[in-house]
């Protein structure tokens, strides 16, 4: 009934909503708690250095160290940003989208191109484009961990109020049919979210045919 269909939509919002308070939190905790602790371990190192004598070989191993710290300093900054993208907040959907896809691209594990068609100038409400942005980050999560893929394209369109979105990998692609039977949660919260914003998606995959993944929406 309509009734049980409103209830539902509040329920995943209600959802929804939670998972991105709770990545609030644990972005705003990892970047000012264990990133302030880091760098300030940093600023103690370099400090130390300048006030010791060593060998070459320990010079060595101290810079290794160091090369090992900024590593993970810049690691847990990338998890900071992918789990709240304050590029988002601040200059919006297409920005942070392309500096997603960028930041895959440096880790060399992926070649994503990123188009985008009328984005830049969309108006689109920060709760739906947080929401479109983690699809987006579902789809090339799901992408890195079983598709084999070496290159992904990554489609964006708006036309007011019509959004389309396209991802599709050169992977080896799977059998829909046991895409319900799935228990992996990546689908499922790509779903959940495609859902609450109304829209229908659309997917295609063969073995050894790649798979490509078509949403529409409208932007309300």
């Amino acid at each position: 009934t309509e009734l049980e269909t409103q209830q539902q939509l509040y329920a995943t919002a209600a959802v929804l909503k939670g998972e991105e308070q709770e990545r609030t939190r644990l972005a705003k905790d990892l970047h000012d708690g264990l990133g302030g602790m880091l760098s300030g371990i940093k600023y103690s190192f370099n400090n130390m250095k300048g006030n010791m004598v060593m060998t070459e070989e320990n010079k060595q191993a101290f810079d290794r160290s160091m090369d090992m710290l900024d590593s993970s300093i810049n690691e847990m900054r990338r998890v900071a940003h992918n789990m709240m993208p304050e590029v988002l907040l601040k200059f919006g959907l297409d920005t942070a989208l392309r500096d997603f896809c960028n930041d895959i691209n440096k880790m060399s594990l992926l070649k994503i191109t990123y188009q985008s068609i009328g984005l830049k100038e969309a108006v689109i409400p920060q709760t739906t484009a947080i929401i479109i942005y983690r699809i987006v980050q579902e789809l090339i999560n799901n992408t890195l961990k079983h598709s084999g893929a070496a290159n992904a394209i990554v489609q964006v369109s708006f036309q007011d109020p019509h959004l389309s979105l396209t991802v599709e990998d050169d992977g080896k692609g799977f059998d829909k049919t046991h895409l319900a039977k799935s228990t992996g949660m990546g689908w499922s919260n790509i779903e959940n979210r495609v859902e609450f914003l109304k829209g229908k998606m659309d997917i295609l995959s063969e073995r050894d045919k790649g798979t490509s993944v078509h949403i529409e929406m409208e932007i309300i």
